[in-house]
């Protein structure tokens, strides 16, 4: 497949907070507003105002801007649509801090701006769906008051011709003790099922198949990832709902991210699995031995994978005694071994991983190009868009720890690399360093439709963005990478 189409990203600034109280409406009257001035907040909302300006800086209905009638999402959604909505939902808590912080989930006020916009899309017709599947670990209900969907729900059933479903996408939570694992609870999953999807020798993990044997996913049952990535065949077991959609809206955070470098759009849609076991994260090993869960094969990094294999073959037998032994287990573990969360890297979370960044371009394509039955097309079957929550982002030990980094933006675009694109320089970091987004430009048949950030012109209302991305000069927000990354990713780091 050929690229030739330049990608406008908007990037928005300015938006120094968020509203505090759902169900975030607008606070000012603007034209196209669909509820009247009666259900407007007394509280500034400048999160509302940086979605809409991200709209309207990509030059959408143009011609009908600052009217009643302007429907930016007009040429992405239409009457009749199913449209799902797919924030980054990641959890509820940070690892280490007191506090969300809101720097961890997409904000309730993005999401109620982006679902505003789809609904004046949709003229009363249609479906709205909010939906994703959050880590194994995370308390779906905890999340839903932290973004306030309850109130948002119950605005539109007041107010709207069209209820919003909310959806959990996963089969089943992981219960855990201090991050172990003990066992699980069965979830009612996604009402419209799952679509094995398998993308074979489209696959990132074509070219490592021979390594595949050595694939660690996000639970000790190391057979069940493996099976799912094996003599030819690279699978997901994606949501139907997603896949039943004719447009997605991707609603991701700013943040780094210990495996991949950052997070934004195309890290977000690992949300659009079900069963996260499914999901390639680390080779076992070291680099010279195939694998990328180390940077060294030193004594303790030795010690710590033996170790790591007598515990998960024996850990599942323990029975109801693994409530019990995980805590001091991981505690032990921590004072050999060292602290994930402070100094030691293991698991793939360093600038190596070679994994995961593998199985995130997977899904994009999958998302492009499988239709409602997981076929893969050979022209995109829906229509995404992705509006980046970036007025609180994420910097250092992302995504599950964050630290806040007040950035004021919101971004938003027709394509996910070329957003991502723009998000990697604004917060300071070299895409040439980030598998993620420059191996997702390689040619390829189920190709990303770009293929170089010269393809990439971003509209702003600060100076300083507005401009081709490849003239973009200096550090920009400078987000604290990981550090497992610290030193590899930044743009004024040496080749």
């Amino acid at each position: 497949m050929s690229y030739s189409s330049v990608f406008q990203v908007a990037v928005t600034t300015g938006h120094g907070r968020y509203p505090a109280a759902p169900p975030y409406s607008a606070s000012e009257t603007y034209p196209e507003y669909p509820f009247g001035a009666a259900t407007l907040t007394d509280e500034a909302n400048p999160a509302y105002e940086g979605v809409r300006e991200a709209l309207h800086l990509l030059e959408l209905d143009v011609a009908h801007y600052g009217q009643k009638n302007w429907n930016p999402l007009g040429d992405v959604v239409r009457p009749g649509d199913t449209v799902v909505l797919k924030p980054n939902f990641i959890r509820e808590f940070r690892e280490t801090q007191e506090g969300h912080e809101d720097c961890v989930i997409t904000h309730g006020s993005v999401i109620r701006a982006a679902l505003d916009y789809v609904y004046i899309a949709l003229k009363g017709q249609g479906r709205i769906i909010i939906a994703d599947a959050p880590q194994n670990d995370a308390d779906f209900d905890a999340i839903r008051r932290i973004a306030g969907l309850d109130e948002i729900q119950a605005f539109y059933q007041r107010h709207a011709a069209l209820d919003v479903d909310v959806f959990d996408l996963r089969p089943e939570k992981a219960r855990k003790v201090d991050g172990v694992i003990v066992g699980h609870e069965r979830l009612p999953g996604d009402p419209a099922g799952y679509v094995k999807v398998n993308l074979g020798r489209h696959s990132m993990f074509a070219e490592v198949e021979h390594l595949c044997h050595l694939l660690y996913g996000s639970e000790y049952d190391t057979g069940e990832i493996r099976r799912h990535h094996t003599d030819g065949v690279h699978e997901y077991m994606i949501s139907k709902t997603v896949l039943n959609a004719d447009c997605v809206i991707n609603l991701p955070k700013l943040k780094t991210h210990k495996k991949t470098g950052l997070t934004v759009s195309m890290k977000n849609l690992v949300g659009i699995n079900g069963n996260k076991n499914w999901l390639p994260h680390h080779r076992d090993g070291t680099p010279a031995q195939g694998g990328d869960q180390f940077a060294d094969d030193g004594i303790m990094h030795r010690i710590e994978r033996k170790s790591m294999q007598c515990f998960r073959k024996a850990f599942p037998y323990f029975g109801p005694l693994r409530n019990i032994v995980a805590g001091p287990i991981k505690s032990v573990g921590k004072s050999l071994f060292g602290d994930t969360n402070k100094d030691a890297i293991r698991s793939g979370n360093w600038h190596g991983n070679d994994t995961t960044w593998r199985m995130a371009i997977d899904l994009n394509r999958i998302l492009l190009y499988a239709d409602r039955h997981g076929t893969l097309c050979a022209s995109p079957a829906r229509q995404p868009l992705c509006i980046v929550d970036g007025i609180v982002g994420g910097e250092g030990n992302g995504p599950l720890d964050s630290t806040p980094k007040s950035s004021g933006v919101v971004l938003a675009g027709t394509n996910a690399v070329a957003v991502d694109l723009a998000c990697a320089r604004l917060m300071g970091f070299d895409y040439r360093r980030l598998p993620i987004l420059h191996r997702a430009m390689e040619e390829h048949p189920l190709g990303m439709l770009i293929s170089d950030d010269d393809d990439v012109t971003c509209r702003s209302d600060d100076l300083q963005w507005d401009r081709a991305l490849a003239q973009w000069d200096g550090a920009g927000l400078a987000f604290e990478p990981h550090f497992g990354w610290r030193g590899h990713i930044e743009v004024n780091c040496p080749l």
